[in-house]
């Protein structure tokens, strides 16, 4: 996986990972759990479905005025001591971290897990200037060291087990050797090695859940601890935002506070929210830099159809729901977006002129447990369709366009479907057995791979009924 760009269409890639059963293993206990978990959370609030309609349409009206929005961020951020930059794209991104880095004499930074900064593919980035990022996360960390993709929003190492972590620990960490497989003995090795880097680390770059245009104020949600490490310490604090996580008011946040621990962590609340409002003398770090990205969204926010994929939160819930996830992980998607979310966003961050992004709106069931799960109500099917669209008129005049089109030309008047019928129920001796059809020739064999289908019967519905009408005569 790097960055966005898949480097295989989504049916090659999830052929690999479907045959591999402790995958399979580790993500249905995991999607599960966290599933299960989600539902009792959820449950406690009596004005759900009230509380999804309203971060819909909090999300709705910033986005109908992004560009205010931005601006007045930009000017509320300045105006408490920080220092705003605009990054067209990925490339730019980098630079301007890189560039920061440079400035101040820093060959090794701090990061809070952030999703933007994969997107961007920051790390390898920072390591062609001689720069080395280290993820303070727990499970990027695992993903780093290891040196790995992540394949979940929220847990990043969902397919990896103990006894993996264990061994890369062992091998990895310094001063380690001896570490068993038990969770606290893991996590207080992690702890051990990303102390001294917190304590002496120079740096540290972030992402952003949400930005407060009218006062400029910058919230990181997270569980371990870590981030808030990385916000507080660090003399210098560099964060990546994607434009869409701006929002007007300070209290838009209230309505995302309840929304987003319950859908990804199923908490009540996050364990740390770190929110902070430019520079303050004497405490925490003491020059900030909000790096605000494009990268193709505002491609998005131009699409009347898709750009409802721009609300996202990125809780994650939507993944732990899919079947389609369950089985495959999150790596066939080529994507640090996986999951039904990314099989919207990154077509569209990248248009779906790439041959092996515009497969991903196929890597679904369009069962609907995607929109009943997501807190801002974000509706993925409608979605994925209206993108199967696009991707098919990419493609042009195709074998399967072709075939189509013979066959609405033949369901479009009843002779013809009735002519179709016999034709279908004549050529089809050789290939059936016990009343079904278990392998279709040439490029009709995709569609019996993974299933039979009945052969076309002796009597079609119109023939027995023009039989029962005549013997009723």
């Amino acid at each position: 996986m790097s960055g966005l760009h898949p480097p295989k269409p989504f049916p090659e890639a999830a052929r690999d990972k479907v045959s591999q059963p402790q995958l399979r293993a580790n993500l249905r206990k995991v999607t599960h759990t966290i599933r299960e978990k989600r539902l009792r959370a959820v449950g406690e609030v009596p004005h759900w479905e009230e509380l999804r309609v309203l971060g819909e349409a909090t999300k709705d009206a910033t986005l109908a005025n992004l560009s205010d929005r931005l601006l007045q961020l930009e000017a509320s951020v300045k105006a408490r001591g920080g220092q705003v930059h605009w990054a067209r794209d990925a490339a730019e991104a980098r630079e301007l971290v890189a560039r920061i880095a440079e400035s101040h004499g820093v060959d090794e930074l701090i990061k809070v897990k952030s999703i933007t900064s994969d997107e961007i593919e920051l790390n390898a980035g920072l390591a062609e200037r001689g720069i080395h990022a280290i993820e303070t996360d727990l499970a990027e960390l695992i993903v780093q060291l290891s040196h790995d993709t992540p394949s979940h929003i929220l847990v990043p190492a969902i397919h990896r087990n103990r006894a993996e972590i264990q061994a890369l620990f062992n091998r990895e960490l310094p001063g380690e050797g001896n570490l068993s497989d038990a969770p606290a003995e893991l996590a207080g090795a992690a702890r051990r090695y990303l102390r001294h880097k917190f304590l002496t680390t120079k740096m540290a770059v972030s992402g952003v859940n949400f930005a407060v245009a009218e006062t400029g104020t910058v919230c990181v949600v997270e569980s371990e601890g870590n981030g808030r490490m990385c916000l507080t310490l660090p003399e210098v604090l560099v964060s990546v935002m994607g434009i869409e996580k701006v929002l007007e008011r300070w209290e838009d946040l209230a309505v995302f506070m309840e929304l987003l621990p319950r859908s990804s962590t199923a908490e009540r609340m996050n364990p740390y929210t770190s929110f902070w409002s430019g520079v303050t003398p004497g405490d925490g770090p003491q020059e900030f830099h909000l790096i605000l990205l494009d990268n193709g969204r505002t491609d998005v926010l131009a699409d009347a159809t898709g750009r409802q994929t721009l609300r996202c939160i990125r809780c994650s819930a939507c993944l732990n729901v899919c079947p389609v996830y369950e089985r495959t992980g999150g790596h066939a998607y080529g994507s640090v977006y996986p999951g039904p979310i990314g099989a919207i966003l990154t077509p569209q961050l990248l248009g779906m002129a790439d041959k092996n992004a515009n497969t991903l709106p196929g890597a679904s069931s369009l069962c609907g447990a995607c929109f009943d799960a997501c807190p801002v109500r974000i509706n993925i099917p409608q979605v994925l369709i209206y993108l199967r669209g696009e991707a098919n008129e990419e493609k042009g005049v195709t074998a399967e366009a072709l075939a189509m089109g013979a066959v609405g030309y033949a369901m479009s008047s009843g002779w013809r479907f009735e002519g179709a019928l016999k034709l279908a129920r004549a050529g089809q001796g050789p290939l059936v057995r016990g009343g079904e059809i278990t392998a279709l020739p040439g490029l009709l064999g995709g569609w019996t791979q993974s299933r039979d289908l009945k052969a076309v019967p002796p009597q079609s519905f119109r023939e027995w009924w023009r039989q029962r009408e005549g013997a009723d005569g």
